[in-house]
C-alpha cells in the first residue's frame, strides 16, 4: 500500500471506527463461541453498546450507515486517505459478514444445527472478529491494514 503521510492520533481513531460495524454484525454467528466463553460476549457488548444504541434510533440501520460512511466519508477526497482507506475496507468487511448472513439464512439454516453448520458459524465469526482487531491495531499504530484481495478492493475504491 502507498504510505500517503503521516497521522495524527485523532486519525488513527477515526480510521479504527468503522470497524465496530462489521464486529456488530458479525456478532449473531459468535452464538456458539459466546457459550464457550461467555466473558468475551461481555467485553464485545460493552464495547458495542454505541453502534447498538444507533441501531435502535435509526430505521434500516445498515442500510443507513453504509450510505452515510461511504457517501460523506469514502466519497469525500476532503478526508485523509488513511480514513477513507480504512472506512472503505471496513464497509467491504460488513459486506461479506452480510453475505455470509445470507448463505446462512438461506441455505445452511434449514439444515439445522449440526457440528457443521456451528463450526461454520464459530468460523464466520472468529474470522470478523480476527479481522477488525487486526484492522484497529494496525489503524491504531497508524499502518494500513493488509487483508489480501479486500485491501486491494478498498484501495481501488479510494485512489
Amino acid at each position: 500500500m502507498a504510505w500517503r503521510g503521516s497521522t495524527t492520533v485523532r486519525d488513527r481513531i477515526f480510521a479504527s471506527l468503522p470497524y465496530l460495524l462489521p464486529l456488530f454484525s458479525a456478532l449473531p454467528f459468535g452464538v456458539f463461541v459466546f457459550q464457550q466463553f461467555p466473558d468475551l460476549a461481555t467485553i464485545l457488548l460493552l464495547l458495542l453498546t454505541p453502534v447498538t444504541f444507533i441501531y435502535r434510533i435509526v430505521p434500516f440501520p445498515d442500510l443507513v450507515i453504509f450510505f452515510l460512511l461511504f457517501l460523506l466519508v469514502v466519497r469525500n477526497e476532503k478526508i485523509q486517505h488513511f480514513i477513507r482507506f480504512n472506512t472503505m475496507q471496513a464497509l467491504l468487511l460488513d459486506i461479506l459478514v452480510f453475505l455470509c448472513s445470507l448463505l446462512w439464512q438461506y441455505i445452511l439454516q434449514p439444515l439445522g444445527f449440526n457440528l457443521v453448520t456451528q463450526t461454520l458459524l464459530a468460523l464466520v465469526f472468529l474470522a470478523a472478529l480476527a479481522a477488525c482487531i487486526y484492522s484497529v491495531v494496525k489503524s491504531l499504530q497508524g499502518h494500513y491494514a493488509e487483508i489480501p484481495s479486500l485491501s486491494e478492493a478498498a484501495y481501488a475504491q479510494v485512489r
